[in-house]
């Protein structure tokens, strides 16, 4: 299969692309073995990024192209990514039983969440994307052939569209999302990345807006297919352990005394922590100056940072404070001892673990909206039954946002103060148990993405 034409200019961006990326690898490859530092599997088998395999590999690799059955690749980027390609890649064992996965990713936390979603002993294989130079990618098609690509979300590659399109593998842009932010930026590379959508295959967006904005990147050129198909993270189902362990340390508590209301700050970023710690300090101020017959049993915060090279940095603001940290990497057989049950805050610094903070908590405060970032993914806090409250900035998932808050399983609000205000009050309303199940239904009420999503890409197996 050819790949689709592009021009001229659209050639000559490509080359000039390449060529820059080509000299920046060194700088590339140093980026990547610093980041390893503090996560460490970011040196695991970094000469994959650039498409070399060792014999081990590329012989499991043989083995499974004896055996027959297709080859889905999946790419993951990161760990939101990872999470939401759960539910997919279940959605695509059950339509296609004889398929094997091969997931890639492009950072460590999405390497460690992907190996969940792997059964080796069926064939499953797990790398890095290759660098987007020709060579690389090149070399990673040549070794792998997959049969059909699944992109997550927002990943276009322009060498890689290119070069898939040129081995004849059928591209999927899965999960699809456009903010405004982001078209503006893919608009200001016009040249460069309208070619690389038109190599698409299929883009299965996630909303009507979602849709609407690709087809402003393409400029009204047609795709074989843009659908607008739901969104995947409505079909993650919570781990029951994960939702069990989360419950017991809800009640958990010191004896003689009740448990403590906990209000999670979900997924936070750089530059939010200060703002949280300081409006969470005065709204416990204001609380121990109330009767305790009135307020009830001092609330706890649980701080959990999106990304885990923060969590000593966070654990030494909160230090920093005057507060009294446990973390929970500490909790010795999984449960919180004497001293972290006196804690002030407690700092979920796991991995794998997010559901059952959402079902240890009371409400959630949405990290990545109180910054102008976006916001995170809120539909798994709704999936466990937690209710929501966020920021003024939710661009990055903004039907979900309105969506949630239409249905009483979030409320937005302006800042820090009040939404520690808020949260704190949520927790402790006669309101609260109804707000859970109407997270529960929020969340059932959109299923369904990632069964109708692996119908499509499987359809692409035909035309390879």
């Amino acid at each position: 299969m050819r790949p689709p034409s592009s021009g001229l200019a659209g050639w000559l961006a490509r080359v000039a692309y390449a060529s820059v990326l080509r000299l920046g690898t060194p700088a590339y490859l140093w980026r990547v073995w610093s980041r390893g530092r503090v996560e460490p599997d970011y040196r695991l088998r970094w000469w994959e990024r650039l498409g070399f395999y060792k014999a081990g590999y590329r012989q499991r690799l043989g083995d499974f192209h004896a055996q027959g059955g297709p080859l889905v690749w999946v790419h993951a980027v990161s760990l939101g990514e990872a999470r939401a390609a759960s539910a997919l890649v279940n959605a695509l064992r059950q339509q296609a039983p004889g398929m094997r996965l091969l997931l890639t990713h492009s950072t460590a936390t999405g390497r460690e969440a992907g190996k969940a979603l792997l059964r080796r002993e069926q064939g499953d294989l797990q790398t890095w994307l290759p660098y987007d130079t020709p060579g690389a990618v090149q070399r990673f098609l040549r070794t792998h052939r997959p049969d059909v690509g699944v992109l997550m979300e927002t990943e276009i590659w322009p060498v890689l569209q290119h070069e898939a399109a040129r081995f004849g593998v059928p591209m999927v842009l899965a999960n699809a999302r456009l903010s405004d932010k982001s078209l503006k930026q893919g608009l200001r590379l016009v040249t460069l990345m309208r070619p690389a959508v038109h190599a698409l295959r299929v883009v299965l967006a996630q909303t009507e807006s979602d849709a609407q904005r690709l087809r402003a990147m393409i400029d009204g050129a047609a795709l074989p297919t843009l659908e607008v198909c739901g969104n995947v993270k409505f079909d993650m189902t919570p781990a029951p352990v994960l939702l069990s362990m989360g419950q017991a340390w809800r009640t958990a508590a010191l004896p003689g005394e009740p448990a403590r209301p906990i209000v999670l700050a979900a997924s936070t970023r750089e530059g939010e922590e200060p703002g949280l710690i300081q409006a969470w300090q005065e709204a416990l101020a204001l609380h121990q100056q109330q009767p305790a017959s009135a307020v009830g049993a001092l609330p706890r915060l649980w701080i959990v940072p999106r990304h885990p090279q923060r969590f000593d940095e966070v654990a030494a603001l909160v230090q920093a404070q005057g507060l009294r940290l446990s973390r929970r990497s500490q909790w010795l057989g999984g449960l919180p001892d004497a001293g972290a049950l006196g804690a002030d805050v407690w700092l979920g610094d796991s991995m794998g673990e997010m559901p059952a903070y959402f079902a240890a908590a009371h409400v959630a405060l949405l990290g990545g909206s109180f910054a102008p970032l976006g916001g995170q993914n809120l539909i798994e806090a709704a999936a466990c039954g937690c209710p929501i409250v966020m920021g003024p900035s939710t661009f990055n998932f903004a039907e979900a946002a309105a969506l949630s808050e239409a249905a009483g399983a979030a409320r937005r609000v302006a800042g820090w103060p009040q939404g520690v205000a808020e949260a704190l009050a949520w927790a402790a309303s006669s309101a609260h148990a109804a707000s859970v199940d109407q997270c529960l239904a929020f969340a059932q009420a959109h299923r369904g993405a990632a069964e109708r999503m692996a119908r499509r890409i499987l359809a692409q197996l035909a035309t390879r």
